[in-house]
């Protein structure tokens, strides 16, 4: 059975949908980004204030490597997984990639108060960092993606149920 991999940015969802699904079908879930935190044993943040973008990139892709050679595993991809290409290699051919999109005012209105990630662009305001980066990741995560879906409008209850629907019990 192939795996179930989410991307998008963060706020869209991945997390609480992958959890959901996750006990709807009896799987693990592994979340990209805790698991860097717990190995590195710091925040994101910090690991990147220490060691820098490039070397969170490397850990990432790694990890992703790591993951995509599982099966039957929901993978909850950190939002910047899809800037490598050789992630979304990995993550494609192994299983089906769900994009969980959502609006930068969503993304904006969920995400605000979460100081635990380090800034993507280092000297925009939070809400341009958002649309800058999502405008750049956009297309990328439209190629990774086998599935698009908008969370704007539903809570992860409704998603999860969707996605469950979607995926044949065979896989």
């Amino acid at each position: 059975m192939a795996n179930l991999v989410f991307i998008g940015y963060r706020g869209t969802g991945k997390s609480h949908v992958a959890n959901l699904l996750g006990d709807y079908f009896g799987r693990s879930v592994v979340g990209m980004d805790a698991t860097l935190v717990e190995r590195a044993g710091m925040p994101i943040k910090d690991l990147v204030a220490q060691h820098g973008w490039p070397h969170f990139r490397d850990l990432e892709q790694a990890l992703c490597e790591e993951l995509c050679g599982r099966d039957r595993t929901i993978i909850d991809c950190g939002g910047g997984v899809i800037e490598r290409e050789a992630n979304v290699r990995a993550i494609r051919a192994t299983g089906t990639v769900f994009w969980l999109r959502a609006q930068p005012a969503t993304i904006i209105r969920r995400i605000g108060g979460d100081d635990q990630r380090p800034s993507l662009t280092g000297t925009k305001t939070f809400t341009e960092e958002v649309v800058e980066v999502l405008r750049r990741r956009t297309p990328l995560y439209a190629q990774a993606a086998h599935v698009q879906i908008d969370t704007d409008l539903d809570a992860p209850e409704v998603v999860a149920k969707r996605i469950f629907q979607l995926v044949p019990r065979s896989e």
